[in-house]
């Protein structure tokens, strides 16, 4: 059995294809909407004052949240375009943790699905365990 699931449904080169192809997409997105966020940012405060470097005044704490983020997405403010590219810049290892259990879990490698289960539950946790909601 486990030869035709590993050789003929899913090869180990197709699954590292798609990890690849994941992970180039994935930078190349995120890079991507951070770069229209900031084109948007440039547009949306092209006319604020200079702000006065000898005196620290600090900034609020905005976009902190998954709630605020998607809603600077949904109202196009560049700060959560911005935020939301670096979202997509984390979510791009994860999913490639993600896909490399699913090719595991094809292959029957039960070493390597443990393996990859703790990396995937370290990280989840690392990421969620100090989330705002």
């Amino acid at each position: 059995m486990k030869k035709i699931l590993s050789k003929t449904l899913v090869p180990d080169q197709d699954i590292e294809k798609l990890i690849g192809y994941l992970l180039r997409y994935g930078v190349v997105t995120a890079s991507l909407i951070v770069l229209t966020g900031g084109i948007i940012y440039l547009f949306q405060y092209q006319h604020s004052a200079i702000p006065q470097y000898h005196v620290f005044i600090g900034e609020k704490a905005g976009y902190t949240t998954l709630t605020q983020i998607f809603g600077g997405v949904e109202s196009l403010n560049a700060k959560g375009i911005i935020q939301f590219g670096v979202l997509v810049l984390i979510a791009t290892p994860i999913l490639r943790i993600f896909f490399s259990l699913v090719g595991f879990v094809f292959e029957r490698d039960k070493l390597y699905i443990l393996i990859t289960l703790i990396v995937l539950s370290v990280m989840m946790f690392s990421i969620f365990g100090g989330l705002k909601v």
